[in-house]
């Protein structure tokens, strides 16, 4: 969350600045603003809302000066207010900084008792507050800076700009990610390298404790223990053009219907294309080698854990544990000597994903990341990688990194199925065909997209909804609620079916949706069984299924959709989409934010 963009340059840097950050805007924020130095003195825009308040008060307060900062903020510490948006200055000194001071209290009392005195509620500002007190002590910026960084605790990326010094910039990361672009004569410096794509494709990614000094003809590189180092620099592969919207409404509707090309992309790094057969990438263990897999994610990637959990202990035979990044290692979990440990987010940057990652690493057992973005931490510090195809996610509400990371790791459980001797050739075969199968299956759930917006229309009115499913479709029916809540601001919740009878059932009268995934597979008996449960109290049944299915249940549905008859083993990954167009149309008729929903973030960058 949050995005920090710099430029030490030739030219107006306010321009550059702003575009920068709306190619983070994806990120998630509530406030934005941009610093320049002009004259020797730092000048400031702030609003807060959309950037495109920011925008109208640049169009009519323009800001000069070819050195600058920018910022978008979601408020950790502090309301979303204009006087705690970034830039903060004190003293000739300004500040853009992302993630938490966790010591910004006892900092603050220290500042305070030397006659320094605070306006904003924000953990970030005793970050200037702090340099500009060693600037007084004679100390240059340099020095300031780095006496400044040590005394600061928690996780951070900054960049800090000076009066005095339009020629400068000194930026630093502890846990959260910066990247440095090398222009001609221009330095650039962004959370990420999407934004800076437009300005450079030369980017160096600072290491966990780096700070950095730049100034128009390069970068000097320090780490944690102020010794000069050297980073590779990068020529990164991602587009200076900004993704956009097409004909559609929103980007999550572009992107909802861009699943089936990019979930075909995914599976073709997968197959064999002689034989369609699935063919792993390399991989930083032996898959027949390990005793047991842990899956750890956070949100919707979780939900995906949730599902390979399924298809790892029944297709490869191989144990799971599965757990939420934010608990894991708190959690303490003894991990088996050959067990490995496989980490999902879409961002790469998921601040405590990447923490659970580094806490495995220090144990010694081998890691394996799944992510979205290129060149991002998790995919540069986790022993090995694997790449889905999603390209750009500009919608908070993940759709197509969910299907996608879906289908990589239903290639993974196929390949490890065959890498451990488990799965007969015949298996192999028919699971292979299933998955080739579904980008056109896909296509076709979404030629029904009138329907779901029917179905919709009587979800607006709907205080509470609940989703049920067995198996792998328990997963779909969280992630169903989840993005109903994202997107809608409806409460939903998603339950294993088996499980309404142990409390949730009481929550079901008349004026309470049931959505119940039932996809064609072993458990399909249980679910309608279930949903028998839910029609005798009242329950509104919306009912997902095959043909078949809905021709068995849906006299006793309220609505049902027919979805196409495929394999239960890709079955999760095509009921995805139902459940994301039934919150799709139920939020845009609400008239919310679909594309960026309140309080949420597209990179949680903090713990």
């Amino acid at each position: 969350m949050c995005g920090i963009v710099g430029i030490v340059g030739r030219h107006a840097a306010a321009p550059l600045l702003f575009e920068a950050l709306r190619r983070l805007e994806y990120r998630g924020y509530d406030s934005s603003g941009i610093a320049t130095v002009v004259d020797g003195k730092l000048e400031r825009r702030r609003a807060e809302g959309k950037l495109a308040n920011l925008g109208d008060i640049l169009e009519r307060l323009p800001l000069a000066g070819e050195t600058g900062i920018g910022h978008t903020r979601w408020a950790t510490h502090g309301a979303p207010t204009e006087i705690n948006a970034h830039p903060h200055i004190v003293g000739g000194v300004a500040v853009v900084h992302n993630g938490i001071i966790e010591n910004f209290q006892e900092l603050r009392r220290e500042l305070i008792a030397v006659g320094h005195t605070f306006e904003t509620q924000t953990d970030t500002e005793v970050i200037p507050q702090l340099v500009s007190h060693y600037l007084k002590a004679d100390l240059s910026p340099e020095e300031a800076a780095r006496k400044a960084l040590s005394r600061l605790e928690g996780a951070f990326a900054l960049a800090l700009l000076f009066a005095e010094r339009p020629d400068l910039l000194i930026v630093a990361r502890k846990g959260s990610p910066l990247a440095i672009g090398i222009g001609d004569d221009e330095m650039f410096i962004g959370s990420d390298a999407l934004a800076l794509a437009p300005m450079t494709d030369r980017i160096q990614y600072l290491e966990e404790g780096d700070w950095a000094v730049l100034r128009h003809d390069g970068a000097q590189v320090f780490d944690a223990e102020g010794e000069p180092v050297e980073r590779t620099v990068h020529r990164t592969a991602l587009s200076g053009a900004f993704t956009g919207k097409g004909n559609h409404r929103h980007f999550m509707e572009k992107e909802i219907h861009e699943q089936p090309a990019v979930i075909g992309d995914t599976l073709r790094t997968f197959a064999n294309p002689t034989n369609h057969r699935i063919v792993l990438p390399d991989l930083p263990f032996d898959p027949a080698g390990i005793s047991r897999l842990s899956i750890v994610a956070c949100g919707t990637a979780f939900y995906a854990g949730m599902v390979a959990k399924y298809w790892f202990e029944q297709i490869a035979r191989l144990p799971v544990d599965l757990d939420i990044a934010s608990e894991f290692r708190y959690r303490q979990p003894p991990l088996d000597a050959n067990q490995a440990a496989l980490f999902i987010s879409q961002s790469g940057e998921t601040a405590d994903t990447l923490a659970a990652m580094r806490h495995v690493r220090k144990l010694g057992r081998r890691t394996l990341g799944i992510v979205n973005m290129a060149e991002s931490t998790l995919q540069r510090e986790a022993d090995g990688h694997v790449r889905t195809l999603a390209g750009p996610e500009i919608g908070v509400a993940s759709t197509k990194a969910f299907t996608t990371q879906l289908a990589t790791l239903a290639c993974l459980a196929l390949g490890f199925a065959k890498a451990r001797g488990v799965l007969g050739a015949d298996d192999e075969a028919r699971l292979s065909q299933a998955l080739d199968e579904v980008p056109a299956r896909a296509a076709e759930i979404l030629q029904q997209d009138a329907a779901f917006e029917r179905i919709a229309q009587s979800l607006t009115a709907a205080r509470d909804v609940l989703y049920i499913g067995r198996g792998t479709a328990y997963a779909i029916a969280l992630e169903g609620a989840l993005k109903l809540k994202e997107i809608s601001y409806i409460h939903a919740e998603g339950y294993a079916a088996g499980e309404l009878k142990h409390g949730p059932i009481a929550l079901i009268d008349d004026q309470v949706p049931v959505i119940v995934v039932a996809p064609p597979d072993p458990l399909f008996d249980k679910t309608a069984s279930n949903l028998q449960e839910v029609v005798a109290r009242g329950g509104k049944v919306v009912l997902l299924s095959d043909l078949e299915g809905v021709e068995r249940l849906s006299s006793y549905a309220w609505a049902s959709i027919a979805l196409p008859q495929v394999d239960p083993f890709v079955a999760p990954i095509l009921y995805a989409l139902p459940v994301q167009l039934l919150a799709y149309h139920t939020a845009v008729l609400k008239g919310t934010d679909v594309d960026q929903p309140r309080n949420l973030a597209k990179s949680v960058t903090v713990e």
